[in-house]
């Protein structure tokens, strides 16, 4: 019997959802490479109501298998640092599924992602031309997970090659005459940040044609009690005073990131990585300073602060902390 992995509604509201996890067929080509590629669950992650979504998303999928295929393919769209790829990741850990994680850039082509035919050395002294499999045909050889980062940083060509993978077409064709069939244990996820007038190099407008392909979330920046949550359970020894301190100051500023007041907002937000990795960092560096918290965030935060935001920065700090605790971090 296949092993089962059960979701829980972090706002209390929904039911339980339990699924049963994928597997491996022992007959595939690259099993062991598979295996290698399902992820592990990350200890220190917390839902914050977006596994569960993909939990109701994929229960509905199951439900109207019987129905004719149905492409439900999820794109989440959030500012830099929300966890989106994290989001993901995990969702392919819980079910057991290889984790393939390809980026869209500009610079990639789709004979990158669907493959091409080269050249090799016959052993003869002549050569002979073989298919070598692109990133994404590589991936729908088998059970995936596969997770299409920077959607709209994606050139025309590349998202034009994958309109049939993405409706009911549900196959890739490739140039050497061969097509791909969407299996059923493949599910397709994506990623993009928010198309505005950020500073995210790169990014445009999704074609139509091709966003009507997706079903698109959005992913917010997390509140006090989340991030507290993820401070808690991350470092289970950091003292209340400063997961209190370094909540309110991500909250505070990303509140001014996303306000339309342009006389107070900033153009730079506080990511989950400054929060969960790199200021608990500078915490454990300067421990025994008389002010850990401000020289955290002097090394840690304003680095990543474009300089004209760090005044607002300076402001945020003084109305939240003005002075961080002085006890020591960590207890």
């Amino acid at each position: 019997m296949p092993d089962k992995v059960t979701f829980s509604d972090p706002t209390g509201e929904g039911p339980d959802i339990t699924l049963e996890k994928f597997e491996l067929p022992t007959d595939i080509a690259d099993l062991g490479i598979r295996e290698r590629k399902i992820p592990e669950p990350d200890p220190h992650y917390v839902d914050l109501g977006m596994l569960y979504r993909f939990a109701q998303l994929e229960q509905a999928r199951r439900e109207t298998a019987g129905r004719g295929f149905i492409p439900l393919h999820v794109a989440v769209r959030g500012h830099m640092g929300t966890g989106k790829d994290h989001d993901i990741e995990q969702f392919a850990a819980a079910m057991g599924l290889p984790y393939f994680r390809i980026p869209l850039t500009g610079e990639v082509r789709d004979v990158t992602l669907l493959g091409s035919t080269r050249l090799h050395g016959d052993g003869k002294g002549g050569t002979e031309s073989r298919w070598e499999d692109g990133d994404i045909t590589r991936a729908l050889r088998g059970p995936a997970l596969l997770n299409l980062s920077e959607l709209n940083a994606a050139g025309a060509e590349t998202l034009f090659a994958l309109h049939g993978l993405l409706d009911r077409y549900a196959a890739i064709d490739l140039p050497n005459g061969d097509y791909v069939p969407l299996r059923p244990d493949v599910r397709i996820f994506g990623t993009m940040n928010p198309t505005d007038l950020r500073d995210y190099a790169g990014t445009q407008t999704l074609n139509k044609a091709f966003a009507d392909r997706w079903v698109i979330w959005e992913k917010s920046f997390p509140g006090t009690e989340q991030i507290s949550s993820m401070l808690e359970r991350r470092y289970p020894d950091l003292r209340e005073q400063y997961v209190d301190a370094i909540s309110r100051l991500a909250v505070e500023v990303n509140a001014s990131f996303e306000t339309s007041d342009t006389s107070v907002r900033v153009e730079t937000p506080i990511s989950l990585r400054s929060v969960l990795d790199r200021l608990p960092t500078g915490l454990i560096i300067h421990a025994d300073a008389d002010d850990p918290l401000r020289r955290a965030w002097e090394e840690f935060v304003l680095p990543h602060v474009d300089r004209f935001d760090r005044d607002h920065y300076e402001t945020v700090w003084n109305a939240v902390v003005r002075n961080g605790p002085s006890i020591k971090p960590f207890g």
